[in-house]
């Protein structure tokens, strides 16, 4: 419609979503349109407890929203095709269409689930970064090199309300 509810990542959050929305159901609903189910659940991240949101279509899990319980929002991890960032990145791009080399942008995924990953900030944000996955027969958490990384997808893009580096 011509508001302009096209959900896109940008510097400051994804869609309505940003640092100053309540980690609520019914703020995070209003912020994504209405456009998913919701699921909430708490675990930790980076040893502390974490309180997070699951955006559902169907049973397919498309954004991850998380922060501290009963604080907002201060990260989301977007896994959902139909949202880009608003430099043109999207699900599925090639490492090789933004990026020549991983130096000073990137870095080895550091969780369990994104061992097999490299996480390169938006060259135009500190807030936004792009998880590019492949295959790669060395050591998990050593970058891959870059004539490797060319070929890696765009797996999930992530919105952090505090700045990266």
């Amino acid at each position: 419609n011509w508001f302009g509810s096209k959900i896109e990542v940008s510097d400051s959050g994804v869609g309505g979503l940003n640092s100053g929305t309540p980690l609520s159901q019914v703020p995070i609903e209003q912020a994504l349109n209405g456009n998913y189910r919701l699921r909430s659940g708490m675990g930790t991240h980076n040893g502390q407890l974490s309180a997070f949101y699951e955006a559902l279509d169907g049973e397919q899990i498309k954004l991850v929203i998380s922060g501290t319980p009963k604080t907002h929002v201060n990260r989301v991890e977007v896994m959902d095709p139909a949202i880009p960032s608003v430099w043109g990145v999207k699900l599925g791009d090639a490492f090789s269409a933004h990026y020549s080399k991983a130096f000073e942008v990137c870095q080895p995924g550091a969780e369990a689930e994104s061992a097999r990953s490299v996480e390169c900030v938006e060259p135009n944000s500190k807030h936004v970064s792009y998880q590019y996955s492949g295959d790669w027969s060395g050591p998990a958490g050593l970058m891959p090199p870059d004539d490797i990384l060319q070929n890696w997808k765009v797996s999930r893009i992530t919105w952090h309300a505090q700045a990266r580096d």
